[in-house]
Protein backbone atom coordinates (compact mmCIF):
# COMPACT_ATOMS: atom_id res chain seq x y z
CA UNK A 1 0.00 0.00 0.00
CA UNK A 2 0.90 3.79 -0.84
CA UNK A 3 1.99 5.86 1.97
CA UNK A 4 -1.19 7.89 0.61
CA UNK A 5 -3.33 5.57 0.02
CA UNK A 6 -2.77 4.97 3.86
CA UNK A 7 -3.10 7.94 4.88
CA UNK A 8 -7.07 9.42 2.58
CA UNK A 9 -8.00 5.86 4.17
CA UNK A 10 -7.59 6.01 8.32
CA UNK A 11 -7.42 9.93 8.14
CA UNK A 12 -4.26 10.22 9.62
CA UNK A 13 -0.97 12.53 8.81
CA UNK A 14 2.68 11.50 7.49
CA UNK A 15 3.71 12.45 11.39
CA UNK A 16 1.24 9.37 12.46
CA UNK A 17 2.61 6.72 10.15
CA UNK A 18 6.69 7.67 11.03
CA UNK A 19 5.59 7.16 14.51
CA UNK A 20 3.43 3.71 13.42
CA UNK A 21 6.90 3.04 11.33
CA UNK A 22 9.23 4.21 14.99
CA UNK A 23 7.39 2.25 16.87
CA UNK A 24 7.23 -1.13 14.42
CA UNK A 25 3.73 -1.42 13.18
CA UNK A 26 4.21 -0.63 10.05
CA UNK A 27 7.24 -0.87 7.47
CA UNK A 28 7.83 2.29 4.69
CA UNK A 29 10.02 0.44 1.67
CA UNK A 30 10.78 2.50 -1.29
CA UNK A 31 10.33 0.58 -4.33
CA UNK A 32 10.75 1.95 -8.22
CA UNK A 33 7.41 0.63 -10.63
CA UNK A 34 8.04 0.86 -14.09
CA UNK A 35 4.76 2.60 -15.77
CA UNK A 36 3.97 0.89 -19.05
CA UNK A 37 1.82 2.82 -21.69
CA UNK A 38 1.49 -0.45 -23.36
CA UNK A 39 -0.11 -2.34 -20.48
CA UNK A 40 -3.63 -2.26 -21.92
CA UNK A 41 -2.96 -2.94 -26.02
CA UNK A 42 -3.97 -6.29 -26.84
CA UNK A 43 -1.76 -6.83 -29.93
CA UNK A 44 -1.74 -10.27 -32.17
CA UNK A 45 1.83 -11.40 -33.01
CA UNK A 46 2.49 -10.87 -36.42
CA UNK A 47 4.79 -12.14 -38.91
CA UNK A 48 6.91 -10.53 -41.86
CA UNK A 49 4.62 -10.23 -45.01
CA UNK A 50 6.19 -11.60 -48.74
CA UNK A 51 7.33 -8.72 -50.10
CA UNK A 52 6.90 -7.55 -53.67
CA UNK A 53 9.42 -7.11 -56.15
CA UNK A 54 9.72 -3.44 -55.54
CA UNK A 55 9.75 -3.95 -51.79
CA UNK A 56 12.24 -6.32 -52.08
CA UNK A 57 14.57 -3.93 -54.21
CA UNK A 58 13.99 -1.35 -51.85
CA UNK A 59 14.67 -3.82 -49.01
CA UNK A 60 18.19 -5.32 -50.90
CA UNK A 61 19.32 -1.26 -51.85
CA UNK A 62 18.76 -0.22 -48.22
CA UNK A 63 20.29 -3.66 -46.20
CA UNK A 64 23.49 -3.64 -48.17
CA UNK A 65 24.38 0.16 -47.40
CA UNK A 66 26.69 1.99 -45.00
CA UNK A 67 25.99 5.46 -44.31
CA UNK A 68 23.64 6.56 -47.28
CA UNK A 69 20.72 8.61 -47.52
CA UNK A 70 17.48 7.10 -49.36
CA UNK A 71 14.42 8.34 -50.21
CA UNK A 72 11.63 6.07 -50.55
CA UNK A 73 9.30 7.64 -52.41
CA UNK A 74 5.97 5.63 -52.52
CA UNK A 75 2.15 6.20 -53.26
CA UNK A 76 -0.02 5.54 -50.52
CA UNK A 77 -0.40 1.66 -49.89
CA UNK A 78 2.63 0.66 -51.50
CA UNK A 79 4.26 -0.60 -48.44
CA UNK A 80 6.61 1.49 -46.75
CA UNK A 81 6.28 0.19 -43.23
CA UNK A 82 6.71 -3.24 -43.86
CA UNK A 83 10.07 -2.40 -45.46
CA UNK A 84 10.32 -0.73 -42.33
CA UNK A 85 9.99 -3.45 -40.22
CA UNK A 86 12.00 -5.70 -41.88
CA UNK A 87 14.79 -3.39 -41.92
CA UNK A 88 14.89 -3.29 -38.51
CA UNK A 89 14.43 -7.01 -38.54
CA UNK A 90 17.60 -7.13 -39.82
CA UNK A 91 19.20 -4.73 -38.09
CA UNK A 92 18.30 -6.16 -34.24
CA UNK A 93 19.52 -9.59 -35.55
CA UNK A 94 22.84 -7.74 -36.17
CA UNK A 95 22.27 -7.18 -32.21
CA UNK A 96 21.70 -2.85 -33.16
CA UNK A 97 18.77 -0.84 -32.33
CA UNK A 98 16.28 1.71 -34.58
CA UNK A 99 15.22 4.76 -34.18
CA UNK A 100 11.77 5.73 -35.65
CA UNK A 101 10.60 9.13 -36.36
CA UNK A 102 6.51 9.41 -36.99
CA UNK A 103 5.36 13.63 -37.51
CA UNK A 104 2.14 13.25 -35.65
CA UNK A 105 1.43 12.13 -32.14
CA UNK A 106 -1.98 10.94 -33.56
CA UNK A 107 0.14 8.39 -36.12
CA UNK A 108 2.45 6.77 -33.06
CA UNK A 109 -0.23 4.33 -31.51
CA UNK A 110 -0.58 2.80 -35.12
CA UNK A 111 2.91 2.79 -35.55
CA UNK A 112 3.07 1.25 -32.38
CA UNK A 113 0.65 -1.34 -32.54
CA UNK A 114 2.45 -2.73 -35.65
CA UNK A 115 5.64 -2.44 -34.07
CA UNK A 116 4.66 -4.50 -30.98
CA UNK A 117 3.27 -6.93 -33.23
CA UNK A 118 5.97 -7.65 -35.12
CA UNK A 119 8.48 -7.23 -32.30
CA UNK A 120 7.11 -7.16 -28.69
CA UNK A 121 8.06 -5.08 -25.85
CA UNK A 122 11.86 -4.16 -26.84
CA UNK A 123 9.65 -1.12 -27.71
CA UNK A 124 9.99 2.53 -26.28
CA UNK A 125 7.82 5.05 -27.29
CA UNK A 126 8.72 8.97 -27.02
CA UNK A 127 6.04 12.20 -27.26
CA UNK A 128 4.76 14.65 -25.76
CA UNK A 129 1.16 13.28 -24.13
CA UNK A 130 2.66 10.62 -21.92
CA UNK A 131 3.25 11.89 -18.33
CA UNK A 132 6.07 12.69 -16.63
CA UNK A 133 6.71 9.00 -14.99
CA UNK A 134 6.17 7.19 -18.32
CA UNK A 135 8.79 9.40 -20.57
CA UNK A 136 11.06 8.96 -17.52
CA UNK A 137 10.67 5.15 -17.40
CA UNK A 138 11.07 5.03 -21.22
CA UNK A 139 14.03 7.27 -21.38
CA UNK A 140 15.71 4.93 -18.46
CA UNK A 141 14.66 2.04 -20.30
CA UNK A 142 16.57 3.05 -23.56
CA UNK A 143 19.63 4.65 -22.08
CA UNK A 144 20.22 0.91 -19.84
CA UNK A 145 19.71 -0.68 -23.29
CA UNK A 146 16.19 -2.18 -22.50
CA UNK A 147 14.44 -0.92 -25.40
CA UNK A 148 16.32 -1.71 -28.92
CA UNK A 149 13.55 0.05 -30.76
CA UNK A 150 12.35 3.99 -30.56
CA UNK A 151 9.21 5.63 -31.82
CA UNK A 152 8.18 8.66 -31.17
CA UNK A 153 7.35 12.22 -32.92
CA UNK A 154 10.46 14.81 -33.57
CA UNK A 155 11.76 15.20 -29.95
CA UNK A 156 12.38 11.12 -30.28
CA UNK A 157 15.43 12.36 -31.67
CA UNK A 158 17.25 13.17 -28.73
CA UNK A 159 17.03 9.71 -27.08
CA UNK A 160 19.87 7.92 -25.31
CA UNK A 161 20.26 5.05 -27.61
CA UNK A 162 23.02 3.27 -28.33
CA UNK A 163 24.50 1.20 -31.62
CA UNK A 164 21.94 2.94 -33.97
CA UNK A 165 21.41 0.22 -36.52
CA UNK A 166 19.38 2.40 -38.60
CA UNK A 167 17.13 5.55 -38.36
CA UNK A 168 14.04 6.04 -40.51
CA UNK A 169 11.87 9.21 -40.75
CA UNK A 170 8.29 8.12 -41.56
CA UNK A 171 6.06 10.93 -43.90
CA UNK A 172 9.36 12.90 -43.90
CA UNK A 173 7.99 15.59 -46.06
CA UNK A 174 5.88 16.72 -42.76
CA UNK A 175 6.65 20.08 -41.40
CA UNK A 176 6.52 19.11 -38.19
CA UNK A 177 9.94 17.51 -37.93
CA UNK A 178 11.23 21.52 -37.65
CA UNK A 179 10.43 22.86 -34.00
CA UNK A 180 9.61 26.58 -34.19
CA UNK A 181 9.88 27.29 -31.01
CA UNK A 182 12.67 27.02 -28.47
CA UNK A 183 14.99 25.18 -28.77
CA UNK A 184 14.49 25.12 -32.52
CA UNK A 185 15.89 22.36 -34.46
CA UNK A 186 15.35 20.15 -37.47
CA UNK A 187 14.68 16.66 -36.67
CA UNK A 188 16.07 15.26 -40.05
CA UNK A 189 19.23 17.03 -39.70
CA UNK A 190 20.47 15.63 -36.05
CA UNK A 191 19.40 12.20 -38.12
CA UNK A 192 21.59 12.67 -40.90
CA UNK A 193 24.53 13.75 -37.95
CA UNK A 194 23.79 10.60 -36.16
CA UNK A 195 23.54 8.14 -39.25
CA UNK A 196 26.56 9.81 -40.22
CA UNK A 197 28.38 9.53 -37.05
CA UNK A 198 26.98 5.81 -37.18
CA UNK A 199 27.88 5.28 -40.63
CA UNK A 200 24.10 3.59 -41.16
CA UNK A 201 21.37 4.42 -43.55
CA UNK A 202 19.00 7.07 -43.18
CA UNK A 203 15.84 6.21 -44.35
CA UNK A 204 13.28 8.89 -45.44
CA UNK A 205 9.65 7.69 -46.56
CA UNK A 206 6.34 9.65 -48.18
CA UNK A 207 3.97 9.59 -51.01
CA UNK A 208 4.85 13.27 -51.33
CA UNK A 209 8.32 13.72 -50.52
CA UNK A 210 9.45 17.17 -50.16
CA UNK A 211 10.57 19.50 -52.44
CA UNK A 212 14.52 19.50 -50.78
CA UNK A 213 14.34 15.89 -50.49
CA UNK A 214 13.76 15.17 -53.66
CA UNK A 215 16.28 17.91 -54.91
CA UNK A 216 19.17 16.34 -53.11
CA UNK A 217 17.32 12.95 -54.91
CA UNK A 218 17.88 14.60 -57.79
CA UNK A 219 21.56 16.02 -57.48
CA UNK A 220 22.81 12.43 -56.38
CA UNK A 221 23.13 13.45 -52.72
CA UNK A 222 20.83 10.40 -51.53
CA UNK A 223 19.54 7.71 -53.32
CA UNK A 224 15.94 7.98 -54.55
CA UNK A 225 14.03 4.23 -54.30
CA UNK A 226 10.09 4.50 -56.23
CA UNK A 227 7.63 2.15 -55.31
CA UNK A 228 5.01 3.10 -58.36
CA UNK A 229 2.47 0.05 -56.98
CA UNK A 230 0.64 -0.84 -54.45
CA UNK A 231 1.29 -3.96 -52.08
CA UNK A 232 -2.36 -5.37 -52.85
CA UNK A 233 -2.64 -4.24 -56.48
CA UNK A 234 -5.65 -2.24 -55.34
CA UNK A 235 -6.87 0.64 -57.42
CA UNK A 236 -5.59 4.15 -56.33
CA UNK A 237 -9.28 6.08 -54.76
CA UNK A 238 -10.78 8.22 -57.59
CA UNK A 239 -10.66 11.83 -56.49
CA UNK A 240 -12.96 14.55 -57.51
CA UNK A 241 -12.78 18.32 -57.37
CA UNK A 242 -16.39 20.89 -56.39
CA UNK A 243 -15.66 24.35 -56.62
CA UNK A 244 -17.66 25.21 -54.26
CA UNK A 245 -17.97 28.73 -56.05
CA UNK A 246 -20.47 26.92 -58.42
CA UNK A 247 -22.47 25.71 -55.20
CA UNK A 248 -22.85 29.29 -53.93
CA UNK A 249 -23.99 30.32 -56.71
CA UNK A 250 -26.64 27.66 -57.37
CA UNK A 251 -27.61 28.97 -53.86
CA UNK A 252 -25.85 26.37 -51.71
CA UNK A 253 -24.85 28.62 -48.74
CA UNK A 254 -23.85 25.28 -46.98
CA UNK A 255 -20.33 24.19 -46.44
CA UNK A 256 -21.03 20.95 -47.91
CA UNK A 257 -21.56 19.99 -51.33
CA UNK A 258 -24.28 18.61 -53.01
CA UNK A 259 -22.21 16.12 -54.24
CA UNK A 260 -20.83 15.58 -50.96
CA UNK A 261 -24.05 15.58 -49.10
CA UNK A 262 -25.23 12.57 -51.61
CA UNK A 263 -22.24 10.94 -51.06
CA UNK A 264 -22.18 10.85 -47.00
CA UNK A 265 -26.00 10.05 -47.60
CA UNK A 266 -24.74 6.50 -49.70
CA UNK A 267 -21.99 5.96 -47.22
CA UNK A 268 -24.49 5.88 -44.48
CA UNK A 269 -26.82 3.95 -45.68
CA UNK A 270 -24.23 1.43 -46.62
CA UNK A 271 -23.12 1.16 -42.73
CA UNK A 272 -19.48 2.46 -44.40
CA UNK A 273 -17.61 5.37 -42.26
CA UNK A 274 -16.70 9.07 -43.92
CA UNK A 275 -13.47 11.42 -42.82
CA UNK A 276 -14.02 14.87 -43.19
CA UNK A 277 -10.56 16.81 -42.79
CA UNK A 278 -10.51 20.85 -42.82
CA UNK A 279 -7.21 22.46 -41.79
CA UNK A 280 -8.56 24.85 -39.02
CA UNK A 281 -9.86 24.20 -36.20
CA UNK A 282 -12.24 25.96 -33.92
CA UNK A 283 -16.32 27.43 -35.03
CA UNK A 284 -15.30 30.78 -37.22
CA UNK A 285 -11.63 31.65 -38.19
CA UNK A 286 -12.54 35.32 -36.87
CA UNK A 287 -14.30 37.36 -35.77
CA UNK A 288 -15.00 41.30 -37.32
CA UNK A 289 -16.79 44.18 -37.33
CA UNK A 290 -19.48 44.57 -40.08
CA UNK A 291 -19.49 48.65 -39.61
CA UNK A 292 -15.82 49.51 -39.09
CA UNK A 293 -14.21 46.48 -40.34
CA UNK A 294 -12.45 46.06 -36.85
CA UNK A 295 -11.03 42.46 -36.41
CA UNK A 296 -10.44 40.92 -33.22
CA UNK A 297 -6.61 40.45 -32.58
CA UNK A 298 -4.05 38.60 -30.39
CA UNK A 299 -2.23 41.35 -28.23
CA UNK A 300 1.13 39.23 -28.44
CA UNK A 301 0.78 38.24 -31.91
CA UNK A 302 -1.10 40.86 -33.74
CA UNK A 303 -3.25 37.53 -35.69
CA UNK A 304 -6.95 37.46 -35.92
CA UNK A 305 -8.15 35.32 -32.83
CA UNK A 306 -10.55 32.17 -33.89
CA UNK A 307 -13.59 31.82 -32.27
CA UNK A 308 -14.35 28.42 -30.07
CA UNK A 309 -18.02 28.51 -29.32
CA UNK A 310 -17.76 25.41 -26.72
CA UNK A 311 -16.19 27.61 -24.36
CA UNK A 312 -17.25 31.15 -26.15
CA UNK A 313 -14.32 32.25 -26.31
CA UNK A 314 -11.62 33.61 -29.01
CA UNK A 315 -8.28 32.21 -28.82
CA UNK A 316 -4.60 32.51 -30.73
CA UNK A 317 -3.82 29.67 -32.63
CA UNK A 318 0.16 30.50 -31.81
CA UNK A 319 0.93 31.58 -28.37
CA UNK A 320 -2.21 29.95 -26.48
CA UNK A 321 -3.35 33.82 -25.38
CA UNK A 322 -7.07 33.69 -25.16
CA UNK A 323 -10.22 36.19 -24.25
CA UNK A 324 -13.82 36.02 -23.88
CA UNK A 325 -16.04 37.00 -26.99
CA UNK A 326 -16.75 40.46 -27.53
CA UNK A 327 -19.99 41.17 -28.62
CA UNK A 328 -19.71 45.33 -28.62
CA UNK A 329 -16.69 46.34 -31.53
CA UNK A 330 -14.01 47.99 -29.31
CA UNK A 331 -12.99 49.82 -31.87
CA UNK A 332 -16.31 51.74 -32.94
CA UNK A 333 -18.75 50.69 -30.33
CA UNK A 334 -20.74 48.57 -32.62
CA UNK A 335 -22.93 45.46 -31.84
CA UNK A 336 -22.44 44.76 -35.30
CA UNK A 337 -19.99 41.41 -34.82
CA UNK A 338 -19.83 38.92 -37.07
CA UNK A 339 -18.21 35.31 -37.15
CA UNK A 340 -16.28 34.73 -40.69
CA UNK A 341 -14.66 31.65 -41.67
CA UNK A 342 -15.20 28.09 -40.56
CA UNK A 343 -13.36 25.41 -38.71
CA UNK A 344 -14.05 21.86 -37.32
CA UNK A 345 -16.62 22.96 -34.58
CA UNK A 346 -18.30 24.59 -37.26
CA UNK A 347 -18.17 21.66 -39.59
CA UNK A 348 -19.23 19.21 -36.75
CA UNK A 349 -22.70 20.92 -35.90
CA UNK A 350 -23.83 21.42 -39.17
CA UNK A 351 -22.99 17.44 -40.51
CA UNK A 352 -25.34 16.88 -36.96
CA UNK A 353 -27.78 18.93 -38.40
CA UNK A 354 -28.05 17.76 -41.88
CA UNK A 355 -27.33 14.26 -40.61
CA UNK A 356 -29.07 14.19 -37.27
CA UNK A 357 -29.42 10.28 -37.30
CA UNK A 358 -25.61 10.16 -37.83
CA UNK A 359 -22.99 9.28 -35.38
CA UNK A 360 -19.52 11.65 -35.24
CA UNK A 361 -16.80 12.69 -33.86
CA UNK A 362 -14.17 15.40 -33.99
CA UNK A 363 -10.48 14.94 -33.70
CA UNK A 364 -8.35 18.20 -33.27
CA UNK A 365 -6.26 20.08 -30.92
CA UNK A 366 -9.39 20.80 -28.57
CA UNK A 367 -9.99 17.25 -28.07
CA UNK A 368 -7.21 15.93 -27.42
CA UNK A 369 -6.31 17.34 -24.21
CA UNK A 370 -6.99 14.23 -21.61
CA UNK A 371 -4.16 11.71 -21.94
CA UNK A 372 -4.27 9.08 -24.62
CA UNK A 373 -7.79 11.03 -25.81
CA UNK A 374 -6.02 10.60 -29.29
CA UNK A 375 -5.55 7.05 -29.75
CA UNK A 376 -8.72 6.64 -27.69
CA UNK A 377 -10.46 8.79 -30.49
CA UNK A 378 -8.85 6.57 -33.34
CA UNK A 379 -9.88 3.40 -31.53
CA UNK A 380 -13.52 4.66 -31.21
CA UNK A 381 -13.71 5.52 -34.71
CA UNK A 382 -12.55 2.15 -36.01
CA UNK A 383 -14.05 -0.17 -33.15
CA UNK A 384 -17.76 1.24 -32.66
CA UNK A 385 -17.74 2.01 -36.30
CA UNK A 386 -18.91 5.60 -35.77
CA UNK A 387 -20.02 7.15 -39.05
CA UNK A 388 -17.77 10.28 -39.93
CA UNK A 389 -14.68 11.71 -38.08
CA UNK A 390 -14.18 15.19 -38.86
CA UNK A 391 -10.98 16.70 -37.91
CA UNK A 392 -7.56 18.74 -38.43
CA UNK A 393 -4.16 17.09 -40.56
CA UNK A 394 -4.15 14.36 -37.59
CA UNK A 395 -7.49 12.62 -38.89
CA UNK A 396 -5.45 12.09 -42.28
CA UNK A 397 -2.21 11.01 -41.94
CA UNK A 398 -1.11 7.20 -42.46
CA UNK A 399 -4.07 5.84 -40.83
CA UNK A 400 -5.22 2.42 -41.58
CA UNK A 401 -9.16 2.49 -41.66
CA UNK A 402 -10.36 -0.48 -43.42
CA UNK A 403 -14.52 1.16 -43.51
CA UNK A 404 -14.03 4.31 -44.49
CA UNK A 405 -14.74 4.76 -47.96
CA UNK A 406 -15.12 8.19 -48.80
CA UNK A 407 -12.68 11.23 -47.56
CA UNK A 408 -13.15 15.14 -48.05
CA UNK A 409 -10.35 17.53 -47.69
CA UNK A 410 -11.10 21.24 -47.67
CA UNK A 411 -7.94 23.37 -47.19
CA UNK A 412 -9.25 26.74 -46.69
CA UNK A 413 -7.05 29.43 -46.65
Amino acid sequence: MYISDLELITDISKGVVKTLEKNGYVEIIEKQIERNPFINKKIKKDNAHLLTTEQQEAFNRINKSEYKEFLIYGITGSGKTEIYLQLIERVLRKEKTAMVLVPEISLTPQMIDRFLARFGDVISVLHSKLSIGERYDQWQNIKMGKSKIVIGARSAIFAPIDNLGIIIIDEEHDGSYKSETAPRFNAKEIAKYLAKKNDIPLVLGSATPDIGSFQKAKEGSSEIIKLSKRANNSKLPEIEVVDLREELAGGNRSMISRKLSEEIEKNIKNKKQTILFLNRRGFSSFVMCRDCGYVVKCKRCNISLTYHKNDDSLKCHYCGYEERLVDVCPSCKSKSIRHFGTGTQKLEEEINSLFPNASTIRMDIDTITVKNSHENILNKFKDENIDILIGTQMVVKGHHFPNVTLVRSNCSR
